[in-house]
């Protein structure tokens, strides 16, 4: 590991498993079995779910905005909170603003889709749109600054993967002894929280990070040796696809990934369908991502093994689902 950067200790990611507690679901594990699976994988494979999908605001991400909120005194949270997002992260800054009694102004790009954007005014947001990714970040600083608001990351920082470390440590309990577990990366929040806490509790077991080929910025971080970012991102995981990766999610990464894999959206699009049609879920791509590394670069190396995936979210709408899982039935698969 790393000397550049600590890993959150067990004893704060206990302490902040409890001040999450009367907050947020301790979301459920499945053994994953069907005929789909053992074709790919071989009979022999032992698959776990880790349905983080169920959590309060179909995502992860409120527990990285509550423990980041949790951890403000009052004084500055009666400010209240703005953000940025094209989604998942808006509605879970909405979502803990609300819990902990504070206003949120958060700003959406104007690309997000209309369900994830309605869904954060019902959490009591209000919502203000910006073309694209700078002037969104532009108006989220100007208030913080003009109204003294605070400023939640969507990825990066110690209390944001403090607060994905814990179900890093739900995982590690729920699922005992694994080979594998293969995590997806955005900006690197989710992986970054969840790997420190797994390299803690199970140091033997591998963890594998995965990509969008079309917003490959951790590839390209770790094949730089600093954050670097890419402009032109393009993938149907929007969830996965910020523009360049940060300081301490990049050091978390680096510190505690075994090693990064890359998959096509034709690829995510498979494991939406294959996910869909033998786990009954209706997952958005970004929860996908790691099922289509299990099936596609993955596949020959952790067949018959004991492997652990993260179902990070849901948040996509029923037309949008449909249109992705049709699109890979027609292709007839990647079996």
């Amino acid at each position: 590991m790393s000397d550049e950067v600590e890993l959150p200790t067990l004893e704060r990611i206990a302490a902040a498993r409890a001040a999450l507690a009367p907050h947020l679901m301790t979301t459920p594990v499945h053994r994953w079995r069907g005929r789909e699976l053992e074709d790919r994988l071989g009979a022999g494979a032992e698959v776990t779910l880790k349905l983080e999908l169920f959590q309060h605001t179909g995502t992860f991400k409120p527990r990285g905005a509550l423990t980041v909120m949790l951890n403000q005194d009052r004084e500055a949270l009666a400010r209240g909170v703005t953000a940025v997002s094209a989604g998942n992260h808006a509605i879970a800054t909405a979502f803990a603003a609300r819990t902990l009694g504070v206003s949120a102004r958060v700003v959406m790009l104007a690309s997000a889709n209309p369900a994830r954007v309605d869904r954060c005014r019902r959490y009591g947001a209000e919502v203000l749109v910006a073309p694209d990714g700078k002037s969104a970040f532009d108006l989220a600083d100007a208030i913080a600054r003009e109204e003294g608001r605070l400023f939640v990351h969507p990825f990066e920082g110690p209390l944001t993967s403090l607060g994905t470390a814990t179900l890093g440590a739900e995982f590690a309990e729920q699922a005992g002894a694994l080979d594998a577990v293969i995590l997806p990366i955005g900006g690197g929040g989710l992986c970054s929280g969840v790997a420190s806490a797994l390299r803690r509790m199970r140091p033997d077991c591998r963890i594998i990070g995965v990509e969008p080929m079309g917003a490959d910025t951790m590839h390209r971080s770790f094949a730089a040796g600093r954050p670097v970012g890419r402009p032109d991102v393009a993938t149907i995981a929007d969830s996965l696809a910020p523009p360049y990766a940060l300081p301490y999610s990049y050091a978390l990464c680096r510190a505690t990934l075994d090693e990064l894999v890359l998959v096509d959206d034709d690829q995510i699009r498979d494991a939406m369908a294959v996910l869909f049609r033998e786990m009954k879920l209706a997952v958005e791509p970004a929860a996908a991502a790691a099922t289509a590394a299990l099936f596609g670069p993955l596949r020959e190396r952790l067949a018959g093994r004991r492997v652990g995936i993260i179902l990070c979210g849901a948040n996509i709408d029923i037309a949008g689902f449909a249109r992705q899982v049709e699109q890979a039935q027609a292709s007839g698969g990647l079996v």
